[in-house]
């Protein structure tokens, strides 16, 4: 199965990203609750400025008609809304980002602590540069199409249903001109989106393949030098380089489509709402107040169109990083040891780079002394005796560190060259010069 295949989410799999990721949100309900709160204060206030500003136009209409004190208290009213209006704003963005990293904060902790627990097998099997990119790039990623979601995408599902009731109360056919000719948007829109996500899906699987070349080239170098294998290395970089162009190229190609298809349909429902409402002033259906209302109520209705369609790309982008992150978080972990296990010395006296050392000589006094004045280290006679001449001896024992041992023979034979000398490894050293004694060195 080709890697384009093998990651591409089908229907179901990524309906089950987007419920694992609003799983992830459920814990800051109250942020998410707090946001549609001031996204709708936020709406409200938007869309009630343009008929204070359609009511100033009325009161100006005329020679000598002008309502200068009414047109005054007008402005008044539409500074204190826009202050309100800027307030709401400000708190969405602050419930907003808590809510982005929050829970990108969550996700990159759940990830760290999946790798401490994911078996060696995994490991050796998944080049390192793919989960630095995993935890890093994807959950930068979705971060950010999570941020927009939560930003764009409640403000502009409000102000679409607020001006709809707005356009109602006031004017019926208007209305229906809107309505009408906006699902032409929302078809482009889905359309694009569809052939985005695949490219998405495909860029972040590139990108996680580069970062795992780079990262080991680069820690390799020395190893990539020795052998020559630079121009093998060059080229295998070209390779997935010109992969991640190709794909990046169409997604973003396909993304940027988005907007300026569903501004041409917006351009149109405002062309519109312009040529009715036109006819109805004139009729005095309406009046050029409420025509104004009517024009900004059009070009508010169609612009989060344009957002959500931004919106929505990001957010395919998002679930595509998201799948790869969940995709780390599902592997198995390592299997628990049986309870029978034998628990390898090494790990438990850990490592102390200590030898100990078996001196056979006739010069024991002196190699004694010698290892206590120039390696700073204790020596133990042992009575010993030898099996062909039975003549009683003393071996010296001595318990040096590593790097040391050259040192010890060079000594030793400088003092008795026919000498014997028996250097072993030791597991663990306590005592002066080495480890201390405590319950974590048993």
């Amino acid at each position: 199965m080709s890697a384009k295949a093998k990651n591409k989410l089908t229907p179901q799999q990524r309906k089950a990203t987007l419920n694992r990721v609003l799983h992830k949100i459920r814990p800051y309900s109250a942020f998410v609750v707090c946001s549609l709160l001031v996204a709708a204060v936020s709406v409200a206030a938007q869309l009630y400025i343009p008929i204070l500003c359609g009511d100033a136009i009325d009161k100006m209409l005329g020679k000598g008609n002008v309502d200068l004190a009414g047109v005054l208290r007008i402005a008044v009213s539409i500074l204190v809304v826009a202050a309100v209006a800027a307030l709401a704003q400000w708190l969405l963005s602050v419930c907003n980002n808590r809510i982005t990293f929050s829970v990108s904060r969550d996700l990159r902790n759940e990830a760290l602590r999946k790798i401490q627990t994911l078996p060696l097998s995994y490991l050796d099997s998944h080049p390192s540069g793919d989960i630095v990119s995993r935890m890093v790039a994807d959950v930068d990623t979705f971060a950010d199409g999570l941020l927009m979601g939560f930003t764009q995408l409640f403000s502009g599902v409000l102000t679409i249903l607020g001006t709809l009731l707005f356009m109602l109360s006031e004017n019926v056919p208007i209305t229906l001109v809107v309505v009408c000719i906006t699902p032409l948007s929302l078809v482009v829109a889905s359309f694009l989106a569809k052939r985005s996500y695949k490219y998405f899906q495909g860029q972040s699987t590139v990108r996680g393949e580069q970062t795992a070349l780079v990262n080991e080239m680069i820690e390799g170098q020395k190893v990539v030098q020795a052998f020559g294998h630079e121009a093998e290395s060059l080229a295998a970089f070209d390779e997935v380089n010109g992969r991640l162009q190709d794909v990046s190229l169409k997604a973003i190609f396909f993304s940027s489509l988005t907007n300026p298809a569903t501004r041409f349909v917006n351009n149109i429902v405002y062309a519109g709402v312009g040529l009715v409402g036109a006819v109805y002033a004139v009729r005095g259906g309406i009046t050029i107040g409420q025509l104004s209302v009517f024009l900004s109520y059009a070009n508010q209705y169609t612009k989060p169109f344009n957002e959500i369609s931004g919106v929505v790309t990001e957010l395919q982008n998002a679930l595509a990083c998201a799948a790869r992150v969940f995709e780390l978080l599902d592997a198995e972990d390592q299997v628990p040891e049986a309870e029978n296990a034998k628990v390898l010395d090494a790990v438990v006296y850990r490592f102390d780079y200590s030898k100990v050392a078996l001196i056979i000589t006739k010069e024991y006094d002196a190699v004694a002394e010698a290892i206590g004045t120039k390696l700073d280290r204790g020596a133990t006679f042992l009575n010993g005796e030898g099996s062909y001449s039975h003549e009683p001896t003393k071996v010296v024992l001595a318990a040096v560190k590593k790097q040391q041992v050259t040192e010890l023979k060079e000594l030793v034979m400088a003092i008795d060259p026919n000498a014997f000398v028996i250097v072993q490894e030791a597991h663990q050293v306590l005592g002066d010069g080495f480890s201390h004694y405590s319950k974590q060195s048993l």
